[in-house]
């Protein structure tokens, strides 16, 4: 989800498309990070296990509620039609900035909890003698640390991001180009007042989308 602005496949397709992938995709990693939570508690219920006592569960859990906050101010900030422009381009910098620092804690909580679980599963050799049980979940950890790094450099770099000419070429005004001047060549001398009022108007809406893609640019995403 974060880096599906920042695929160059992903240029050519529709930005409200590209968005209800976006928020799709979120969506489903909070459905996943609910039921994955219900069956830890459910499975330290079992067993007579403490709950939220350990720094993974507390940083696990505040990654999920702020994660929840994030997708519902996407959902009602950015996918909704209802937000006005400036709103929205003050609010982009958090969501990016936001999402990625959630994305990294995800990343720093499934380290934590993979070690945690080794030290309280190996016994007899213990996670000290490098079974190969821990030899794999070791590598299991720098994978993860790969993929973390790898999914942050795309969405921090300036030549992976979403070419504004895709952004804004949907708001051209009549006639193809941004300043309208093909449409201005057909229109009448009898409404030149018509023909005036369009053209501000296209233009104050294409000045309004360029002030939101140009906070999308200077954000990492």
């Amino acid at each position: 989800a974060l880096i599906v602005y920042r695929l160059p496949w992903t240029w050519k397709c529709s930005k409200l498309l590209m968005k209800f992938i976006h928020a799709g995709l979120n969506t489903i990693a909070m459905i996943l990070a609910i039921v994955s939570m219900v069956a830890v508690f459910e499975y330290h219920n079992a067993r007579n296990i403490p709950n939220m006592y350990s720094l993974h569960s507390w940083i696990g859990l505040t990654a999920v509620i702020f994660y929840s906050l994030q997708l519902f101010l996407g959902f009602a900030v950015f996918l909704l039609p209802f937000a006005p422009v400036p709103l929205r381009a003050a609010l982009m910098p958090i969501h990016v900035y936001s999402g990625l620092t959630i994305f990294a804690t995800v990343i720093a909580t499934a380290l934590m909890g993979i070690t945690e679980k080794l030290i309280f599963s190996l016994k007899n050799p213990a996670y000290s003698a490098l079974p190969p049980e821990a030899t794999f979940v070791n590598c299991l950890g720098l994978l993860l640390v790969i993929f973390g790094a790898l999914i942050l450099w795309m969405a921090s770099r300036p030549h992976w991001k979403r070419p504004l000419e895709e952004n804004t070429e949907v708001l051209r005004p009549i006639g193809g180009t941004p300043e309208g001047t093909e449409a201005e060549s057909t229109m009448t001398d009898g409404s030149n007042a018509e023909k005036s009022d369009l053209k501000i108007s296209s233009e104050a809406a294409r000045k309004q989308n360029l002030k939101l893609d140009e906070a999308c640019q200077r954000s990492t995403m």
